[in-house]
């Protein structure tokens, strides 16, 4: 297998100041998937639903070069569900319900034909199912997993100890915070340097993300979008664009770490466009493409 997922399948339900979807398939390792595979395949997915997750989304990944041997389905079970409701300036979210439903007792068991994995993504699970994912998992080039600040508040221990054993942690800049203890960004992602990762990318929103490897610090902006419809799953978005192209070019050189971020970038501007998984289920390789070159000349300049 060439990149394995594993992280949370939900039905959400989003209000924003301008439209309100109901039940709308998201989840981490929905985003990271459907994003990554743009850039590669298979992709091995582990993840659980209930019987009643919309069969032609299941389909549609499979479609995709998605491998669901890893996918529990219960039957007579309810999947994960939230409820989020964001504020005008769309930065602001407020959890409106949590019902975990099959997720409560969800125990990622890795298919033994997606062990050997070269690259493994975890979406922002609880560290310590992250943790049982990468005990499971045969010696990887890459481990990139997220968190959230649900995790860092209630089970700091286990997410410091979780990352010693991950090479890129991607989190936004609230998180980031969160973890180092330092208000400064930049200081904050050379702290978190020190906990185990490797490599930093802290997402800004708006304001773009930033990478952060020893002694390198690299600034990506973020796409001007003139309507924000749904920020629901552009962390995701973004962390499937890097890892996709991580794993297709089987490189992971600073260079080609910068361009992992401006693809991540890339398919997260178009994610907030739409709700859910709407947008990024309906793109193709050359609007992908001009994205990033749009990307590219957002910081392009000459000096005379």
């Amino acid at each position: 297998m060439n990149l394995l997922v594993v992280g949370s399948i939900a039905l959400d339900t989003i209000e924003t100041p301008f439209a309100k979807v109901g039940e709308t398939p998201g989840g981490s390792a929905l985003y990271i998937s459907i994003s990554a595979s743009y850039f590669t395949k298979p992709i091995g997915l582990v993840g659980v639903v209930g019987d009643d997750f919309p069969g032609d989304v299941i389909e549609e990944l499979r479609n995709r070069g998605v491998d669901l041997r890893g996918l529990q389905i219960i039957n007579g079970a309810k999947t994960f569900r939230w409820g989020g409701k964001y504020h005008y300036d769309m930065n602001t979210r407020e959890t409106l319900f949590t019902y975990l439903n099959v997720f409560a007792d969800f125990n990622p068991a890795i298919p033994d034909e997606f062990k050997s994995s070269r690259y493994v993504c975890l979406g922002n699970i609880d560290p310590g199912l992250q943790m049982k994912v990468l005990k499971q998992v045969r010696n990887p080039k890459l481990v990139i997993a997220d968190t959230m600040n649900f995790w860092i508040e209630r089970k700091y221990d286990e997410l410091l100890e979780t990352l010693k054993y991950v090479d890129v942690l991607i989190v936004n800049d609230a998180e980031a915070r969160q973890i180092a203890m330092e208000p400064n960004l930049i200081k904050a992602g050379k702290k978190i340097l020190k906990l185990g990762p490797d490599v930093v990318v802290i997402k800004k929103g708006e304001h773009g993300a930033v990478l952060i490897i020893d002694g390198t610090i690299f600034t990506a902006p973020a796409y001007p979008i003139e309507s924000i419809q749904d920020p629901t799953g552009a962390g995701d978005s973004f962390a499937g664009g890097f890892a996709g192209w991580i794993a297709k070019t089987d490189d992971i050189s600073e260079e080609n770490l910068r361009k992992a971020v401006i693809y991540g970038s890339a398919i997260a501007s178009f994610c907030v466009e739409d709700f859910g998984i709407s947008k990024i289920r309906n793109l193709s390789w050359d609007k992908i493409q001009e994205r990033f070159i749009a990307f590219r000349e957002l910081t392009r300049f000459e000096i005379k």
